[in-house]
């Protein structure tokens, strides 16, 4: 990787962009439960780290997807 954003971070952001609609924590309620049925598990300690780190460039619903995401490892 060249410095730019992580792709799990763009995958999250591109689905958080499909629940814009909702109020964020729907939001992150939804993609949390599509993450969890879809994407593999070092993917999601990834973007659970990534978040944790302080990050700025995840959306405000794919950081909170994030942490509900903590538990369901």
């Amino acid at each position: 990787m060249s410095g730019g954003v992580p792709p799990y971070v763009r995958l999250a952001n591109e689905i958080a962009a499909q629940f814009a609609h909702r109020s964020p924590e729907d939001a992150a309620t939804m993609i949390a439960n599509h993450l969890k049925a879809t994407w593999d598990p070092r993917m999601k300690q990834a973007l659970i780290t990534y978040a944790e780190s302080g990050a700025t460039d995840l959306s405000p619903a794919a950081a909170l997807a994030a942490r509900n995401l903590q538990g369901a490892l």
